[in-house]
């Protein structure tokens, strides 16, 4: 065991980064094994510094925690005593007993609630701050293990996708614990917009467990046209086939909305953005709330984008989707 004053003088102040990601296609279906595609999101970012106060903890999980941004009160509790557990797992992986009192401070662009996966990116940028505090360079494996644990401590049974995503650096295909880089054949542009009501994990995944006791065969219907989309749209983007893509996008939401997934306001937008004549659109993330993810050639963007915020979503991001460069 490491001793945690001696540990301190590796850094004095560290910083760890990770940024948002949204589910191209594959929620739900995933937590249950089939293979999800992911976006990363580096325009919303999750800053967090890790620094010694100077005076000696009382438990190995003392310290205090800032966090800035608009999150409400509520949201800030929750996310400290997530923190605590997670420190005190980061430790515990470590080996490091006692030390100083910690200071932490977590900055967050994500909205939470979302399906941007604020808080897997939330937890990768605070142990990266932890982990250049106490001088060391754990592997990415190490990493997802504790963004993972944290993430089923947050929302009950968690695939990985979102531990995953949140520090990759180009969309993914997940499966099982794993992922690879996507095969992409195309230039294209998503627009996701905010719809400004925050969604719940935990009860879409209630809800639609519900529903497969309720109706025999419910389950593996809905897990067969799920993979079967999938499947469709990593191929299409391998083969540079836009309009292909997007019509599995805007199937995948129907296959959601059939499930009780969605809301009006939801659907709205989804509607919205394919009269402004996005190649698709969907729900992204858990659901009952949170963002439209739409896919558009990147001369409509602007008009997507618009119609949109008319439509009632409180913003909107521009995320690019490019080939290879030894594509183009």
């Amino acid at each position: 065991m490491e001793d945690g004053s001696k540990a301190h003088r590796a850094g004095a102040v560290s910083t760890g980064r990770a940024h948002a990601k949204a589910i191209l296609l594959g929620e739900h279906a995933v937590v249950y094994g089939t293979p999800a595609l992911a976006l990363p999101i580096p325009q919303l970012t999750a800053t967090a510094s890790a620094a010694w106060s100077g005076h000696a903890a009382e438990n190995p999980s003392d310290l205090t925690f800032t966090m800035t941004g608009s999150a409400s009160r509520a949201v800030t509790e929750q996310a400290f005593d997530g923190l605590r557990r997670l420190t005190a797992a980061f430790k515990a992986h470590l080996g490091v007993t006692g030390g100083p009192h910690l200071d932490v401070s977590l900055d967050g662009a994500i909205p939470p609630g979302r399906g941007l996966g604020s808080s897997a990116a939330n937890a990768r940028a605070i142990i990266l701050a932890l982990a250049g505090l106490f001088g060391r360079k754990p592997a990415e494996d190490e990493v997802f293990d504790l963004v993972q644990e944290a993430e089923n401590l947050t929302h009950g049974r968690a695939s990985g996708v979102d531990a995953m995503a949140v520090g990759a650096a180009a969309p993914l295909l997940f499966q099982a614990g794993r992922a690879q880089t996507l095969d992409i054949g195309c230039d294209g542009l998503f627009v996701i917009a905010d719809s400004g009501t925050a969604g719940s994990t935990k009860e879409a995944i209630d809800l639609l467990r519900a529903g497969f006791r309720a109706a025999p065969g419910t389950e593996d219907r809905f897990m067969r046209r799920a993979s079967r989309l999938v499947d469709d749209a990593k191929a299409s983007l391998a083969e540079g086939e836009p309009e292909e893509f997007g019509a599995c996008l805007t199937e995948y939401h129907d296959l959601l909305r059939g499930a009780g997934l969605s809301t009006g306001r939801i659907d709205a937008l989804v509607d919205a953005a394919l009269q402004a004549g996005s190649l698709g659109a969907k729900i992204t993330g858990g659901g009952l709330g949170g963002c439209v993810l739409a896919m558009s050639r990147p001369e409509r963007a602007g008009e997507v984008a618009r119609r949109l915020r008319a439509a009632g979503a409180v913003q909107t991001w521009a995320v690019p989707l490019r080939r290879p460069t030894h594509e183009r």
